[in-house]
């Protein structure tokens, strides 16, 4: 689908959207419309028990013979005052999905705010665009017959304003976004037999012409370092294990990163702790912590942003086999602490335990963000719509929180404490990675994880029940979410770039 700017044109044809303040007061492109139409709007809104201009309230309405719009749509915007950046992506997704729907090919977005909205013109008509290109991500690659009506239709979408090369120009920092976001989906979309560690890390490897410095740690150096955490993970696998390191040096010489750090199975089949069938191939996404790290290192290259960051991604594959590590294991991490693997299906850990040690005492980072679909047990406390936070440090987490509100991608900030931490003490080893009961799941997890961390200011975002979607939202299809990419890329610009 194609995006562009451009002033209102009625003549246009396809489907125009206009918008509408609830209590039914139109805004001025809809006046302009319903004076040309000979009162259609009017009319249709009055007919309608249900359209008032609520948020989310939509209205089709036929063209009228004299226009050349084959279909108006009426968009509630709610009151003036409560319009903002993340309403209008939002509506612009549900406006795209709703002309998908209705198998328009070509649109134009007419809702120029009136002055009292909170939101600029151009800001206002960018974040539209905006919503509506990240609802417009599929994932078909695959599919060799599809039905006709389950198509997308609409090829191009004009969005209309006073000033249309203003609000292309703020678009341009959207669309990177959403390229960003579509390109971290795909890779979490990716069937295990296509993405693998090594392949993973190819995708990652590709971003180096951008500005990116990316280095591929394969087995032999990662034995060479001590990484035996992360590779005991990976030994029951034919697919060989790797560590990916992404640098962005954008801002000062010298100045110490933002370290990301993402969890990467690319497949989990629990090793010889196996789960059940039912449900497995879930596990393809269980790389997506690393996708989202991919993703945004190639989204601060590709903004420039103003600081230096370094993302660094754990690539493995849980198998069982013969060389797979057997519950009772003890091994060696790179930090020197011994780790007692009580059940393999706790593996996600045990790569974070060696990516962020090794992250840490190479870059020296001023702060140190980790994302893992770690535990079953956030989604048990959290469900679908938060992500588990964690933090050793109160003014990290409450700018991440700070971030999630502000782009709709939602934290929940959990307890570490010394008691969890105690149920982790191992009788054999340094620590085990599990308690033995099935008591507070995501913090236990957390807690081995910060086991592993120093006194560098640190966050673990509990990914796992907000990764992946079941149905649609306004922005975000079903399927692969690319939750963090936008969080952090925000919170990244909010706190760092503006110092």
């Amino acid at each position: 689908m194609k995006i562009s700017f451009a002033e209102f044109d009625p003549s246009r044809r396809g489907a125009i959207v206009v918008g509408v303040w609830e209590g039914g007061e139109l805004t001025v492109p809809a006046r302009r419309i319903d004076e040309a139409s000979g009162g259609a709007i009017a009319r249709a809104l009055a007919a309608s028990g249900r359209f008032r201009g609520r948020k989310n309230d939509i209205l089709a309405i036929v063209g009228p013979a004299n226009l050349a719009a084959g279909q108006i749509v009426a968009a509630g915007l709610g009151k003036p005052a409560s319009v903002d950046a993340r309403l209008l992506q939002d509506l612009g997704g549900t406006l795209l999905a709703h002309l998908n729907a209705t198998g328009e090919s070509e649109a134009q977005f007419a809702i120029a705010l009136d002055d009292g909205a909170g939101v600029e013109p151009a800001e206002a008509a960018a974040n539209l665009a905006f919503g509506a290109a990240l609802r417009a991500y599929r994932f078909d690659r695959y599919r060799t017959k599809e039905k006709p009506e389950r198509k997308p239709t609409l090829a191009q979408l004009t969005v209309t304003g006073r000033d249309p090369d203003a609000a292309e120009r703020v678009y341009r920092r959207f669309a990177a976004t959403a390229e960003a976001v579509c390109f971290t989906r795909d890779l979490v979309s990716e069937p295990a037999n296509v993405i693998y560690p090594e392949t993973l890390a190819e995708q990652a490897a590709g971003l180096a012409g951008s500005g990116l410095r990316v280095e591929i740690l394969d087995e032999d150096r990662l034995r060479e370092i001590g990484m035996n955490a992360l590779l005991a993970v990976g030994q029951g696998s034919a697919r060989p294990s790797r560590v990916v390191v992404m640098e962005w040096r954008g801002g000062p010489d010298g100045a110490a990163p933002l370290a990301f750090v993402g969890k990467g199975v690319t497949f989990d089949t629990g090793g010889i702790s196996i789960k059940p069938a039912a449900g497995m191939g879930d596990m393809k996404w269980d790389m997506a912590g690393a996708g989202t790290v991919i993703g945004l290192m190639r989204l601060l290259a590709a903004r420039k942003a103003r600081v230096n960051a370094v993302g660094v991604v754990g690539l493995v594959e849980n198998m069982p086999s013969g060389t797979a590590q057997r519950p009772g294991d003890i091994v060696r991490s790179l930090s020197g602490q011994t780790i007692e693997v009580l059940n393999t299906d706790a593996e996600g850990r045990l790569v974070l335990a060696d990516a962020l040690w090794y992250c840490q005492d190479r870059f020296k980072p001023k702060a140190m963000i980790d994302l893992a679909t770690l535990t079953g047990a956030v989604i048990h406390a959290l469900g679908n719509v938060h992500a588990g936070l964690f933090s050793n440090n109160d003014e990290l987490a409450e700018r991440l929180l700070a971030a999630g509100t502000a782009v709709g991608e939602k934290l929940w900030r959990l307890p570490l404490a010394e008691s969890y931490d105690r149920a982790i003490d191992s009788d054999a080893a340094d620590v085990k990675n599990i308690a033995g009961d099935r008591g507070a799941g995501s913090i236990i997890g957390a807690q081995f994880v910060q086991r592993f961390v120093n006194s560098v200011p640190w966050a673990h975002l509990d990914i796992a029940g907000v990764a992946w979607s079941k149905r649609d939202a306004p922005t975000v299809p079903k399927g692969a979410t690319a939750f963090g990419v936008r969080l952090l890329d925000r919170f990244v610009a909010d706190v760092y770039e503006t110092e």
